[in-house]
């Protein structure tokens, strides 16, 4: 396996972006869909990062204690991750779109000391009953506190802007929770020295953010996608985050790059065939943009085509996860393959397994694996060894993608080796939505598959047996999906559901989802 440089023993990668950064530059630039505007410079940014890290510590959290944390997309959320990476306390990234129940099994799980949020994302927090926030030491929320919170802007008013902590490279950094085909969510375990093999891969082979640069990502805080690109790929490098709060809207996309001169632009393949329809494309320039990249599934031929074409940009796919980094992707300088993967990022043992654990031959379709030894794959899933056990074959950790690779080394995607979802760049696992739907009144037994979808790639659908008939299915089906939506978080809903008799299962009992997925192909 190629080797990559190493992280020193003792590193912070908070520490590391404090030394430096140029403090006069500008690290964010943010506008929310009213047009309200903020600039933050590098020397802002680590000051508000030092003094939240002086006041958690002051709190009574100690180095190691989980913080859990819930925010938009404004400067905030910088400052309280990299507080958080500079204080030693473990970050649980969470999405304002969870529910009550989807906080506490986090809280529970990792024995959270901490929760951070923004304004507004503090409600389903307090929704909890079940004992799961006892145990907090700071319950902060930037902007006005209900009750029960305190104000994060007031516990930082009068600490110090330094703050020093001796980290070493494998403690534990992020805690990011991801779905799986059954249970709870797995808690992925990335350690210090992650960061610093991320910054080496994604960040400069695959983004080519430089200092300076102009940076949109369009990821939400919540998402490890957003610790990848937004945050650390940004701030690692020492360029400027530009922070849009505000609904997707293809124009409006369009009219921001032209107008604040992207320079490195980063969206879900969803947001690309969005853009790629707008009827009034034609009409932007976007010729401030130098890289412009795409990650969560398959980006369509068509719309790769439609950005070369009409601006002469190359839209380069990427591939990864939450358990490691970009793994694959069409790298600054490769020759771009359209439908093709693109090759693996190096030091990261990418190969293609088949069934026997040895490489697959040119040609074969096999399981997409990384050697154990990958700096920038995940030490475990926390407080789960039956778990991370099953995820590995051998040396090797299974993605749960497959694909076959050619003479010239560029990989194809072939699709899930598992049940998990992939929409919009969202991970969604089946038994999370089988689990909310089954507590519906009208429900026997269901299963959810991913059904093909032209603008998301794929969506959430359900085959749904009856507990008894229904006059109304329609009626029925939006009961169902609002349903969902306030069981689970609202990204996770059946977007079609599709009523029958019985589910095919194996002799066993097990539901053949495999057979679900074809009909919902053909």
């Amino acid at each position: 396996m190629e080797q990559v440089l190493q992280a020193p023993q003792s590193y912070n990668v908070a520490a590391t972006i404090e030394r430096e950064a140029i403090r006069t530059q500008k690290a964010i630039i943010w506008q929310n869909e009213a047009g309200d505007k903020l600039e933050w410079t590098y020397d802002e940014l680590i000051q508000k990062m030092n003094q939240l890290a002086n006041a958690l510590s002051r709190s009574g959290l100690k180095k190691g204690d989980p913080v859990l944390l819930l925010f938009p997309r404004v400067p905030e959320a910088y400052a309280a991750y990299l507080a958080c990476l500079k204080g030693g306390f473990v970050i649980i990234p969470c999405s304002g779109m969870l529910r009550a129940k989807d906080l506490a099994y986090r809280l529970s799980h990792s024995q959270a000391k901490g929760v951070l949020a923004y304004k507004g994302f503090t409600a389903e927090i307090d929704q909890i009953s079940d004992g799961s926030t006892d145990g907090l030491i700071a319950k902060w929320v930037f902007g006005e506190a209900p009750s029960g919170w305190e104000n994060a802007d007031n516990r930082m008013k009068n600490e110090s802007a330094s703050f020093e902590r001796e980290m070493d490279k494998e403690e534990i950094a992020f805690l990011p929770y991801t779905s799986g085909t059954t249970g709870n969510p797995k808690a992925v375990v990335h350690t210090q020295a992650w960061a610093f093999a991320h910054l080496q891969t994604a960040a400069t082979e695959w983004l080519g953010v430089e200092t300076g640069d102009l940076v949109w990502a369009t990821a939400a805080p919540g998402w490890q996608k957003w610790v990848w690109s937004p945050f650390l790929s940004v701030v690692g490098k020492q360029a400027t985050a530009f922070v849009y709060d505000g609904p997707f809207q293809a124009k409006t996309y369009l009219q921001l790059i032209d107008e604040y001169g992207i320079g490195v632009f980063c969206a879900t393949p969803t947001e690309y065939r969005m853009l790629a329809k707008e009827e009034a494309l034609s009409s932007f320039k976007l010729s401030s943009i130098k890289h412009a990249v795409s990650a969560g599934e398959p980006l369509n031929r068509a719309v790769i085509a439609t950005f070369q074409e009409q601006f002469d940009i190359t839209v380069r796919d990427g591939y990864g996860q939450t358990e490691n980094t970009l793994l694959i992707g069409t790298m600054i300088g490769m020759e771009a393959r359209p439908g093709s993967m693109g090759k693996p990022t190096s030091g990261n043992g990418v190969v293609i397994l088949n069934e026997a654990g040895e490489e697959a031959g040119i040609g074969e379709v096999g399981d997409i694996a990384v050697h154990k030894d990958a700096p920038a794959l995940f030490r475990e899933y926390y407080r789960d060894p039956e778990r991370t056990k099953a995820a590995y074959r051998g040396s090797y950790y299974l993605t749960g993608d497959r694909a076959y690779r050619d003479e010239e080394g560029y990989f194809w995607f072939e699709g899930r080796s598992d049940d998990i979802i992939i929409s919009s760049g969202y991970t969604i696992g089946p038994f999370e939505v089988e689990d909310a739907l089954t507590k519906h009144p009208a429900v026997k037994e269901c299963a959810v598959v991913a059904s093909p979808d032209e603008i998301r790639g794929h969506i959430v659908k359900a085959f749904v047996v009856l507990n008894r008939p229904t006059d109304d299915q329609n009626k029925l089906t939006k009961e169902l999906q609002e349903f969902v939506k306030r069981e689970t978080a609202p990204y996770k809903y059946p977007r079609a559901i599709e009523y029958v008799a019985g589910l095919p299962k194996t002799i066993s009992g097990k539901i053949r989802r495999i057979e679900l997925r074809q009909l919902s192909e053909s």
